[in-house]
């Protein structure tokens, strides 16, 4: 098992970097909601939301589905085939700028078309303003997929989510300030996209981490779209599930309703955090077990993997569930109270997509994309059936449960897949006992606290769930071996001694 240790030190290593990266931008993006939604009105908040959402589908769309098939590409022919590396990275960034380009003059000529859908006339400008940095983002995407490949996670955390986050940040805070019109945001959003694109070419080429080519080769190019088309498809998919809610509610209420929408639905999404910062190193580090025919290591990093993801994801699903009220109050103020509930909701969908773990990505890993568009076409369909029939009569709490029950199916579409292909699942008996004694909390926890309390008082009680949940955990011997052996590996990365818990781990394996 030294192969799967291995495999597993080397993505808590990296997924501590991109965890860290990850909280700092959600923060960051976090914030500058924040700001919009406190300066300006709920209806406002509501056409920024709108405007992101057909912009970021637009995103996808021109990335052909690359940013999650080159990082398996790259990582498996580094080992299988080194000298194809140099080919597949000259022919995405060429596909890719292309695409952004053309794409980028469409989405500029149909916004008034798209406004008119939302009888948005702001919409329409925002847009407008917006697609200009269509290829920017594209580009500054593909490169960091690129970077990925090649196991490396710091561009994304300089680039992606420092520099971009901050620099939107402060200037929607100038904006705020200085009390300027609302669509400076939208300029805001353009430039830090092109600031970040011109950092990132600067960085790229002051280091030549790898060699930046712009010519297409026919046979790669070939391949490249072959694999990557079924995955771009499941992105479009993925985000019509993320975002058909936000969209469907513009169309059947108003942008007023959009904007409470987006007080909860923000704030579900940083659920699945240690989910997709562990995905970020998870495909390379898969990847090349998979290359190298270790089906049964890569199954056991899988399983040991989605436990750790679970647990620690625990804490950020418990507070929004229990204390959404609290929450949503401390961060957005009374007028967004009416998404209590709908986070609750929406909190639910997302935990049971985290405690499946990485099982999207795994699909990727042995080339199924067929299997995982499958999966992805049939949560996307069911979530636009779901909000037809529910956002008319229910409202935001309607989109929270299209769009959980949508998770839901999909995630287990997807299980069923990578089992059949693999007999790869999450469930050891070790994590299974986790599940349970965390279900059984909750649920007791809920029934004995009342809703009127503070987001102080809510954390006080949240700290005592976990103490006695690590508590109970510990009791009914849930510890691995490889718990331990990651443990030890992180006490000496970090270069301090914590016998004691060395200690308690090693009685309760």
């Amino acid at each position: 098992m030294d192969e799967v240790n291995k495999a597993l030190q080397k993505i808590a290593k990296d997924t501590g970097v991109i965890f860290f990266g990850t909280i700092v931008s959600l923060l960051f993006a976090f914030l500058s909601r924040v700001v919009i939604a406190r300066f300006y009105s709920p209806f406002e908040y509501g056409i920024f939301s709108m405007a992101l959402t057909v912009i970021s589908i637009v995103i996808v769309v021109t990335s052909f589905g690359f940013p999650n098939g080159i990082p398996r590409e790259v990582a498996f022919y580094r080992e299988r085939e080194p000298s194809r590396v140099k080919k597949i990275v000259s022919t995405s960034i060429f596909v890719v700028s292309i695409g952004s380009l053309i794409f980028f003059i469409l989405t500029f000529l149909a916004s008034e078309f798209v406004a008119q859908i939302f009888d948005g006339d702001v919409l329409n400008l925002s847009i407008k303003i917006m697609a200009f940095a269509i290829p920017f983002s594209a580009i500054i995407g593909i490169m960091v997929s690129i970077y990925r490949g090649f196991g490396r996670t710091k561009e994304q955390v300089y680039f992606q989510n420092f520099i971009y986050n901050i620099l939107f940040l402060v200037f929607v805070l100038i904006i705020a300030i200085l009390n300027l019109p609302f669509i400076s945001v939208f300029y805001s959003y353009l430039a830090a996209q092109i600031l970040t694109f011109m950092a990132l070419v600067f960085y790229s080429y002051r280091f030549r981490l790898f060699e930046i080519g712009f010519a297409f080769n026919m046979n790669v190019g070939k391949d490249l779209l072959l694999f990557s088309l079924p995955l771009l498809i499941s992105s479009i998919l993925v985000f019509v599930l993320n975002w058909t809610d936000t969209l469907m509610l513009g169309y059947y209420k108003s942008a007023d309703v959009v904007g409470l929408y987006n007080a909860a639905s923000p704030l579900a999404k940083l659920i699945p955090i240690v989910l997709s910062s562990a995905g970020f190193i998870y495909m390379p580090v898969a990847s090349s077990l998979y290359a190298k025919g270790k089906i049964k290591e890569m199954g056991r990093t899988y399983q040991m993997l989605t436990k750790w993801i679970f647990l620690l994801t625990l804490p950020i699903f418990s507070i929004m569930f229990l204390f959404p009220e609290a929450t949503i109050y401390f961060l957005f103020g009374a007028q967004y109270l009416p998404a209590s509930q709908t986070l609750r909701i929406l909190s639910l969908g997302f935990i049971f997509h985290t405690f499946l773990g990485l099982n999207g990505l795994s699909l990727v890993v042995i080339k199924e994309s067929t299997s995982l568009l499958f999966a992805s076409t049939v949560s996307a369909t069911a979530n636009v059936v779901l909000n037809i029939l529910l956002i008319p009569f229910y409202g935001i709490e309607g989109a929270a449960i299209a769009s959980a029950a949508s998770y839901f199916m999909g995630n287990i579409l997807i299980t069923l897949q990578l089992y059949k292909k693999t007999r790869i699942h999450p469930f050891s008996w070790n994590y299974v006992k986790p599940l349970v004694i965390s279900f059984i909390l909750l649920i007791l926890v809920q029934k004995i606290i009342g809703q009127n309390i503070s987001i102080w008082h809510a954390l006080a009680i949240l700290i005592l769930f976990l103490v006695i949940y690590f508590l109970l955990v510990l009791l009914s011997k849930s510890v691995d071996k490889e718990d331990v052996e990651l443990f030890l590996a992180v006490e000496e990365k970090l270069g301090v001694d914590l016998e004691i818990i060395k200690r308690i781990l090693r009685r309760f394996v």
